[in-house]
């Protein structure tokens, strides 16, 4: 009898910190992006509020993820062709690429050989950064779609969903 209640205690437990837990971290549709303010490969900080106005594609990856790899260019073809887009929440297309690189070297040389022209940053702290618990990465590819207001529009869109995902909000 005291085991099951000690289990039954237990359980209640967990399943509230759980909750409680993906209460705070859990970002879905219609919640604002948190503030991303990281360094880019020049050095120089950018925010992710400095993109106000444009709908803005969040991508987390990084170098050593193989289908992040994969992904880079089909978002290089939805970036040239929705660039300068008008939209119903924005005007114009940006890529806000957040690292989770930790070896600057292999993140430069793969912009650089890829000739990735969007914006990247990263503060080379792999998992442990703060904008990965902040938003709760806890897989890569992951990406979070937001409109000109900072908007969350929808999250972890690949393929032909994401390209769906933007042009939903094509302005007609």
């Amino acid at each position: 009898m005291k085991i099951f209640i000690l289990s039954l205690i237990l359980f209640v437990f967990s399943a509230t910190v759980s909750t409680v837990y993906a209460q705070q971290n859990g970002l879905e549709p219609r919640d604002r992006a948190p503030e991303i303010r990281l360094p880019s490969v020049k050095g120089d900080t950018l925010l992710l509020s400095s993109l106000k106005g444009k709908l803005v594609l969040i991508d987390f990856w990084a170098t050593w993820c193989a289908p992040c790899v994969q992904e880079q260019s089909e978002l290089a073809d939805l970036y040239h062709k929705y660039k300068q887009a008008v939209f119903t929440n924005g005007k114009g297309f940006e890529i806000y690429g957040v690292s989770l690189d930790a070896k600057k070297p292999n993140w430069e040389n793969f912009i650089t050989t890829n000739k990735i022209n969007w914006i990247q940053v990263s503060d080379l702290k792999f998992w442990k950064s703060p904008v990965a618990k902040t938003y709760n990465i806890q897989a890569l590819p992951y990406n979070i779609l937001i409109d000109g207001n900072g908007i969350i529009l929808a999250k972890n869109l690949h393929g032909i969903d994401l390209e769906n995902g933007i042009a939903r909000y094509l302005r007609k």
